[in-house]
Formats: C-alpha cells, structure tokens, sequence
C-alpha cells in the first residue's frame, strides 16, 4: 500500500484527446502506471497516475492543461474473488465516501487498486 498523486487532467469530449495527454507524456519520458476516463464533474477527464510526479506537472502544465491532483491510495490486490469488496466495505464502515477508483497494473503483482476518499491518513490504518 502506498501514497501516490493522482492527476485529473481536463480535456475537450472530441476525437484525439486520449492521444494527445498521452503523448504529451511520453513525450517527457514520463510512464504511465495507471489511466482511467471520466465524464462527470467539469466535464471530461483523463485520471492518470504516473511514476514521476514531477514531470507530470512540467509537461502537462507546459502543454496547457488543465488538472488537478489528488491523494490516491493504491492497495495492491490478492489475485482472487471479492478483494475489491473487501476493500470497499472497510471504507464504508469507517465512514469514507469512494471519489474514485480504478484497477491499475503493477509490476510484478496481479493488480492494484487505486483509491481517493477523504482523510487518507486514517485509511492507512486499515487497508
């Protein structure tokens, strides 16, 4: 389990935005360790965590994004039947509200679990 930064990264709903935040990136070297799409909230997003935060903020500030970061927890996952639910009902019961989450790969483990709820810090207790 660790504290990483997730970046929400605004786009235009039109054809080649995908493309365009991505090759951005490696376009800086930077990798992308997990990716996710969303249409709720301001609009379209791009949410990606990467393995150099700071990188990501260069490029994508100097491409002109617009992004917002956020806390992610990511909790690498047994490779079985109801881990994630096992997950999820330890949040509920500690009264943490899921913004988000997606399933990343990891190197070297079945998958991870990316997690952005409120007072991470005291999600780290028990996940």
């Amino acid at each position: 389990m660790i504290l990483t930064r997730q970046f929400n990264i605004y786009i235009e709903d039109k054809v080649g935005e995908l493309a365009r935040v991505t090759e951005v990136l490696a376009k800086s070297a930077v990798n992308i360790r997990g990716l996710a799409t969303d249409k709720l909230g301001r609009g379209p997003s791009v949410k990606i965590i990467t393995d150099d935060e700071a990188s990501t903020r260069k490029a994508l500030s100097r491409a002109g994004f617009d992004y917002e970061e956020s806390e992610v927890l990511v909790v690498d996952l047994i490779d079985r039947p109801g881990e994630i639910a096992k997950i999820a009902r330890q949040l509920a019961r500690d009264g943490k509200n899921i913004s988000s989450v997606f399933l990343i790969g990891k190197k070297d483990t079945p998958a991870s679990l990316a997690v952005v709820t409120q007072d991470l810090k005291n999600v780290k207790k028990f996940a």
